[in-house]
This record gives C-alpha cells, sequence and structure tokens, in this order.
C-alpha cells in the first residue's frame, strides 16, 4: 500500500511540475493534458483523417504500450530476485534480430515470438551465469553485453541484411509481423497489436507466480537476502540463474513485440531506450507486475500523446518528454525512500 501511495504521490507532483512549465510558457494545462489523451485516443479530438477515429488511435496506443509492458515485467521481476538488468535493451536486440533471420525463413508469427523469448532468456542466462559462477555484477555484464549485441548486430545489418532506402533493416514480413498493419474494419483502418492480450496474460502469470508458488518465494527471498536464504536451504545460485533467465526471456518478448510488431524494422547503429525507460516504470508500478502494466499505460499515454499536444498547442514536443522524465525521476526517488524506510 505505501509503495501505492509513493507512486501515486510522483504521479501528482510530476503533473503539478509540469502544469508550471506550461503555465510559465502561456500555454493552458489542462488544454495541454487534454491533448495527450486525445492523441492517445482516450478522448475524441475534434477532426479525424479519413478511416481514423478516437479508436484507431487506441489501437496504435495499445501497440506502442505492448513492449513497454514487457520490458518492465522483466526489469521488475530480476529487482523483486536481486538483480538490476539494466540489460533489457540488448536483450530485445538479440530477440529482435534472432526473430527478424527466422522470420526470414518461416514467416510464422508463433516461431517468432519463440525465438525471441528464446534469444532473450540466452543472454539473460549468460548474466545470471556469470554472476552465479563468478560473482560478475550483473550491471556491468549487462552494459557490456548492450554494446556488445548492438556492435554486432549493426554489423549484420549494414553488411547482410540493410534497406538502402530507409538504411534500417529489411521489414519483417507481414505473416510474420507482431502488429496487423492496416488493418481494416467497417469503415475503419487500423494497426492491430496482436502480442497486447500475450502481455497482461505475461503479467497475471508472473503475478501468480510471485506470490503463489515455491520458486516465487524464493526469488523474492533471495531479493531480499540472500544470505537468509541461503541459511534456509535455499539453492541461491540455481535462483539467480532461473531469474535472470525469466527476466531475459520476457526482454525478448519486448523486442520481438517492439522490433517484429511496432516498427517492423531495426535501426543500426541504436540500443532502444526503452529497456532503460522499463526501470523507471517498473520502479513506478512498485516492481508489481500488475503495477508494471498501469505505469506502461501512463507513461505510453504521454509519448503517444506528444505529438499531438504539440500541434495544438505549438509547443516543443520535448515538453512531454519532460514531464515523463519528471515521473520517472520521482518513481525512483520514492523508491529509494520506501527503501529506507525499511
Amino acid at each position: 500500500m505505501r509503495k501505492f501511495t509513493l507512486s501515486c504521490l510522483a504521479i501528482v507532483i510530476s503533473l503539478l511540475f509540469g502544469a508550471l512549465i506550461l503555465w510559465l510558457m502561456g500555454k493552458d494545462p489542462v488544454a495541454a493534458y487534454m491533448n495527450l489523451l486525445q492523441g492517445s485516443g482516450l478522448m475524441e479530438k475534434a477532426r479525424y483523417s479519413g478511416r481514423q477515429n478516437m479508436f484507431t488511435d487506441f489501437m496504435s496506443f495499445l501497440d506502442a504500450m505492448t513492449p513497454m509492458i514487457f520490458a518492465s515485467l522483466s526489469v521488475a521481476l530480476a529487482m523483486r530476485g536481486g538483480f538490476f538488468n539494466i540489460g533489457v535493451s540488448g536483450q530485445m536486440l538479440a530477440a529482435g534480430i534472432t526473430a527478424h533471420m527466422l522470420a526470414g525463413v518461416i514467416p510464422s508469427r508463433v516461431l517468432v515470438v519463440l525465438a525471441g523469448l528464446l534469444a532473450g532468456a540466452i543472454v539473460g542466462a549468460l548474466i545470471g551465469w556469470l554472476k552465479s559462477r563468478f560473482n560478475v555484477n550483473e550491471v556491468v555484464t549487462s552494459i557490456m553485453l548492450n554494446s556488445i549485441i548492438m556492435y554486432v548486430i549493426t554489423f549484420y545489418i549494414n553488411v547482410f541484411y540493410i534497406n538502402p532506402v530507409s538504411r534500417q533493416s529489411k521489414a519483417v514480413v507481414d505473416s510474420a509481423r507482431l502488429t496487423l498493419s492496416g488493418f481494416r474494419w467497417e469503415n475503419l483502418k487500423m494497426d492491430i497489436a496482436l502480442a497486447f492480450p500475450l502481455a497482461i496474460i505475461a503479467a497475471l502469470l508472473l503475478h501468480w507466480f510471485l506470490e503463489r508458488t515455491t520458486y516465487g518465494y524464493e526469488i523474492k527471498a533471495v531479493g531480499l537476502s540472500p544470505k537468509a536464504a541461503y541459511y534456509a536451504g535455499m539453492n541461491v545460485n540455481r535462483t539467480a540463474l532461473f531469474t535472470m533467465t525469466l527476466s531475459g526471456a520476457l526482454a525478448g518478448l519486448a523486442g520481438v513485440s517492439y522490433f517484429c510488431g511496432y516498427l517492423a524494422t531495426i535501426q543500426p547503429g541504436v540500443v532502444p531506450s526503452m529497456g532503460f525507460d522499463a526501470i523507471a516504470v517498473s520502479l513506478l508500478g512498485g516492481n508489481n507486475p500488475i503495477g508494471c502494466v498501469f505505469a506502461s499505460f501512463l507513461i505510453t499515454i504521454i509519448s503517444k500523446g506528444t505529438v499531438y499536444m504539440s500541434s495544438r498547442q505549438h509547443i516543443e514536443p520535448e515538453i512531454a518528454s519532460l514531464i515523463a522524465a519528471f515521473i520517472l525521476t520521482f518513481a525512483a526517488c520514492s523508491a529509494v525512500l520506501d527503501r529506507r524506510k525499511k
């Protein structure tokens, strides 16, 4: 309950800070926040282009939200186990390129999901094995793997898999893409996130796993005190390896839903910032799987509604990013305060 209260307080303070900035710029904060909701498909706009309405905007919103849910779940699980998985971005890239390569041979959405899950799990298992076997700090390992994976994938795309027009990777084939792009229903044209139900199911299953199973209890026990868990008879090294493997698998699902769904391509030389944003989103959600869904919902409202708010209020889009940064920063601060009180 205290975590929930601190998270709500962080959101309220952040929104007030954002409102103050908008007011100092001579803008109407209430109208600006309404524009964020309108741009995300949560409120009706004054006008829409052809074959678009509030529902089509909301479906696009869910498409953008899906990989954030997976990424924040990955971070939350690792933190519950006492690990700081800062390598979600690298695990997303590894999953994305693996799924892209498989889709070029066997265009199947099921195989794309499985390939991404396995690739992320392997990277996560490597981090967990180095930690449990040699006590290598997972933060250092994750950061190094982020760079290694990014440069290897950049080389592969530029040499073998580049689209000469977009200068990004070749787009994943439609039959393997996790987003139904341009789907037509009635007189509407929309993007449908096929992985969104899977993200909700993953959050519910992870919550049940952590709260209702023996393995979930062991993960939380090791996260709270490895020494106490060891003297209680738990296999700390095995639990560490399992935790990071499962965390990597969730990051892999974030990667395929992002690179084989929302974007459909991979930009060489770029590490997705979502992997880092997911850390603060997880903190905002109290490292709780259900909380991560709601925190992802809030942050995606800001990211998706930015363009519309910027066009309507005639302000720089960075203002919305600043508001999101306020929320994530105060969320991180609230997590620190919560730990100190304990």
